[in-house]
């Protein structure tokens, strides 16, 4: 019989644990992703300041970066984790990988929601003497922006599977419950109680991503 007085309290700091690295992540993931995704585009034949060169080593790191599968990028650049926050272990040290696999594909995915754009308002904007910076802003990510919020989401539900590798290699979490505590040790209801929070994180992650996306589309 489980003894739930005990396993309630680690399960929701499990919940928390996962929350937190897939929040900072998803964060610094949109930091660096947004612009690097603008550049992809904007750097490329047709783009706004046609870079060739820029765009092929640009695609290549995301191409290279987006094809290691996540559980050897965590062992690869385990210096780098060490060397930037003096750690391998725990939840901290897991955002650090799950950034570096989060980046490039967020990238792409706002590099084909800028591509949807239609080029006549690009044209229409460049006409009425926009600049690139101003046709970026008030044109190309605005218009771009119910697909960008999309890939928000279906960015953070690829870090929540992410995050669970990664806790059951140290970083906590509920990964590392649901291996360490419910596969292991055969507690089955454990297994499945959080097999049940992670379905249920990300539909609800999901239908907020689509909620925000129908707003900003009518708005």
């Amino acid at each position: 019989m489980m003894d739930w007085s005990s396993w309630l309290p680690r399960l929701w700091e499990a919940t928390y644990l996962t929350l937190y690295m897939v929040s900072v992540s998803a964060l610094f993931t949109v930091v660096l992703g947004l612009p690097l995704g603008i550049l992809l585009v904007n750097s490329d034949s047709r783009g706004l300041a046609p870079r060739p060169w820029l765009n092929k080593v640009l695609g290549l790191v995301v191409n290279v970066a987006r094809s290691l599968p996540f559980i050897i990028l965590l062992v690869v650049i385990i210096p780098f984790t060490r060397a930037l926050v003096g750690t391998i272990i725990g939840p901290t040290a897991a955002i650090v990988p799950l950034t570096i696999a989060a980046v490039p594909f967020f990238a792409r995915v706002v590099e084909t929601a800028i591509r949807e754009v239609d080029r006549g308002l690009v044209e229409a904007a460049r006409s009425m003497g926009a600049t690139n910076g101003e046709i970026v802003r008030k044109v190309l990510i605005p218009e771009a922006l119910p697909s960008i919020l999309l890939g928000v989401a279906l960015t953070v539900i690829s870090l929540i599977s992410y995050s669970a590798m990664a806790g059951a290699i140290g970083a906590g979490g509920l990964g590392d419950v649901a291996i360490r505590f419910g596969y292991q040790r055969r507690e089955d209801t454990v297994l499945l109680v959080t097999v049940i929070l992670l379905i249920v994180v990300v539909q609800g992650i999901q239908l907020l991503g689509n909620w925000l996306a129908a707003r900003v589309n009518r708005w």
